[in-house]
């Protein structure tokens, strides 16, 4: 990711970081259900052309460093909030134990990737949340739920 001697050195650093944040932003919010394969396929049946702003991302797509904290956030055991169901992020009580084990070479860069992606994991995921609540409750104040009269005779 660069290094960070000199001041010419430092915000080039922190120029990468703001692209890696950029791009592990657009990497959380992308649908799942198009990967590349069927982005292309979609692109060749409406016939344009591939948009490289518009195509999914890959976990190959992204720096080295990024691509190993995807993988140690994988090892990590997620936490959730017992009553709602809500995600609440990664235990991080084991973390040091990972980087000494795999090895990282910058544990400080390694933590605030980790860190960066799993805030925005969770924010989406609440927002995905709201949005559904909010869906769910448009369609029940609507009209939406069935009113059942029963003629009872006897």
């Amino acid at each position: 990711m660069g290094y960070r001697d000199s001041g010419r050195s430092r915000k080039f650093y922190w120029e990468q970081v703001g692209e890696i944040s950029a791009l592990l932003e657009r990497y959380v919010k992308q649908s799942k259900s198009v990967d590349l394969d069927k982005y292309f396929h979609i692109c060749e049946e409406l016939g344009q052309e591939p948009d490289p702003q518009k195509m999914p991302l890959d976990p190959s797509d992204f720096p080295v460093e990024v691509q190993v904290a995807f993988f140690l956030f994988g090892l990590l055991e997620d936490k959730w909030e017992g009553m709602s169901g809500s995600y609440l992020g990664k235990q991080w009580g084991n973390i040091e134990y990972l980087f000494s084990l795999y090895e990282v070479e910058e544990p400080r860069t390694m933590m605030y990737i980790l860190k960066l992606y799993e805030g925005l994991i969770v924010q989406n995921r609440a927002e995905e949340s709201e949005r559904k609540r909010k869906a769910e409750e448009r369609k029940s104040s609507a009209g939406g739920g069935k009113k059942f009269t029963h003629n009872v005779k006897g």
